[in-house]
């Protein structure tokens, strides 16, 4: 039967394996007849067994299927014949699956930095410490830091900026990871999927700070310059695959993300190959993905601050294990049934819009003057140009309409009470309606004091928020990547304030040098703030010496912040 037709498959006349034997006695389901249609086919690491003169709706078949897990195909290349092919799981290995060896190969690339990329990683350095120190003065933050029991800490070990704390790195990555993402102040990365790629510097900086250290690490010297090919990957490889995957669809945290590419560039900092590299990052997508729920009311919470610190220490954790020669999974991401992309993502296939290179650095976007979710950037500055027009005729105000991009709409657009901070940062209305109110909005500004004025749920009552299609379209265009927003308030005497709109925030690569001298002030107000003015002077000095701050051991940098 096999060879009467050209076929794909390559068909032996074997008989059935004693599983699938066992199996359809059990199931009551019987090949029929018994000789002629026993026939397997073979293609690639997957078995096929295909049985005669049923159909998909026998009730036998359907037993047999449910107790093995097994699928139905239509074997189109015996039309003339009522034949259905069986797939049966197989002990045979697949080779990796392509993705886990595109990203190995990346992290594992010796391609140097060019001058424009470098000059943005330290601004993503500098400015991702002094968002760390910034979470240093909430007590929600503080109380998570530290070892993760009293008295588990490590002499040598990494250092937590702004603390005197030294930890193991899985613990430290943690920490610097949770401070870092803890205002959502950091940079930032738009796209299908949304999220901040310098959280990955929990991780990047808990190693390399902890090797540095280390009598035994290979290289003897580890640099800031380390530091930064570690983020410039570590950027690239969590914003190329969020370019064409929403996992915020699927309902999963785009930390999943920051998981992975931790992870690439963790293992590769200590010292493994390409097959350590595989086997951790098969690891870290078999970890799945955090659900969203703490970001979305009713449950929004402050977990949505130390998600991140969560991933990439958990990245810390994988590439340890790999190399202790911990085994990986070939094909994590595509296994039928089993693998991520079926389990989690209904069955699409995870691949890199684009190759990897330096893209993401090169266009990451920085906040510098609100801490606020970035999708509303652009709303607070359009709210904060109609200070002056709003500020001595709040009573008279009869509404407020905000137009924004979808994913704005989508993830900030939020109505009711907002109970804690956490609620406040993803609140496009309380985030418009703070600057109109007092004419600013800092990190404070969502702290329940300044909540408790009754002016602002007064005002986030009257606004409506609305999709601006063209703010949409821009916002996906990758000639644009434009968040715009406007803001325009209306009084109950019929006049209005001009429509504000605002395409493009201050930290946007477009405003790049707009922006660098204010990310400037930003770091050094937040160093002042918790670091000794001596060493505040010796951090200013390193990063306003390029080639000394690239050769600087990793460990006398983050000495530097120990208070």
């Amino acid at each position: 039967m096999g060879r009467s037709r050209a076929s794909p498959f390559r068909s032996d006349r074997e008989t059935i394996d004693p599983q699938i034997t066992q199996i359809t006695q059990i199931s009551g389901f019987r090949c029929h007849p018994a000789e002629e249609l026993r026939v397997r086919f073979v293609l690639g690491p997957l078995r096929f067994f295909a049985c005669g003169a049923i159909t998909p709706q026998s009730r036998n078949l359907r037993n047999l299927c449910n107790l093995c897990n097994l699928r139905i195909f239509n074997c189109s290349g015996l039309p003339n014949l009522r034949i259905f092919l069986i797939m049966n799981r197989t002990s045979h290995r697949p080779p990796e699956d392509t993705l886990l060896q595109q990203i190995a190969d990346y992290v594992l690339s010796e391609s140097p930095l060019d001058f424009e990329i470098e000059s943005v990683a330290q601004l993503c350095l500098m400015d991702s410490l002094g968002c760390a120190l910034q979470a240093l003065s909430y007590p929600a933050c503080t109380k998570l830091l530290g070892p993760v029991v009293p008295g588990a800490v490590l002499p040598g070990g990494a250092r937590v900026p702004g603390t005197s704390y030294e930890l193991e790195p899985v613990r430290a990555a943690f920490n610097i990871g949770a401070m870092i993402r803890w205002l959502d102040f950091n940079d930032t990365w738009l796209a299908a999927e949304w999220g901040h790629p310098s959280d990955n510097f929990g991780g990047i900086l808990a190693v390399s700070d902890y090797l540095s250290r280390s009598r035994n690490a290979k290289p003897a010297r580890w640099t800031i310059r380390d530091v930064l090919k570690a983020a410039v990957q570590a950027y690239e490889i969590q914003g190329v695959l969020a370019l064409s995957h929403s996992f915020n669809r699927v309902g999963l945290d785009h930390v999943l993300l920051v998981r992975v590419a931790s992870t690439a560039v963790i293992t590769r900092l200590l010292g493994g190959a390409r097959a350590e590299t595989i086997n951790s990052l098969s690891n870290a997508f078999i970890d799945g993905g955090a659900l969203r729920t703490y970001r979305h009311a009713p449950n929004t919470g402050s977990r949505k601050s130390w998600a991140a610190g969560d991933a990439t220490s958990r990245a810390v954790f994988h590439g340890l294990q790999a190399l202790r020669g911990e085994m990986g999974y070939p094909s994590a991401l595509t296994a039928p049934r089993w693998g991520f992309q079926e389990v989690l993502f209904g069955g699409k296939p995870i691949q890199l819009a684009q190759p990897l290179g330096s893209y993401v650095m090169r266009h990451v976007l920085f906040k510098i003057s609100f801490p606020a979710e970035f999708h509303a950037q652009t709303a607070v500055e359009a709210a904060l140009q109609l200070f002056g027009q709003t500020k001595d005729r709040l009573d008279e105000i009869s509404k407020v309409v905000i137009e924004t991009q979808e994913s704005g709409k989508r993830i900030i657009d939020k109505t009711g009470p907002l109970n804690n901070p956490a609620d406040r940062d993803h609140c496009i209305q309380y985030m418009v309606a703070v600057p109109l109110i007092r004419g600013r909005l800092t990190a404070e500004d969502y702290e329940d004091a300044v909540a408790a004025d009754p002016r602002i749920d007064t005002l986030r009552q009257k606004m409506e928020v609305i999709e601006n299609p063209d703010f949409s379209k821009d916002y996906l265009d990758p000639d644009k990547r434009s968040i715009g927003n406007s803001v325009q308030v209306f009084f109950r005497d019929g006049s209005a304030t001009e429509k504000i709109v605002v395409e493009y925030p201050i930290g946007h690569p477009r405003r790049r040098k707009e922006g660098a001298p204010l990310l400037l002030e930003k770091f050094e107000k937040s160093l002042r703030s918790k670091i000794s003015e001596k060493n505040c002077d010796r951090i200013l000095a390193l990063f306003e010496d390029s080639p000394r701050l690239l050769d600087t051991p990793v460990h006398e940098l983050m000495d530097l912040f120990v208070v």
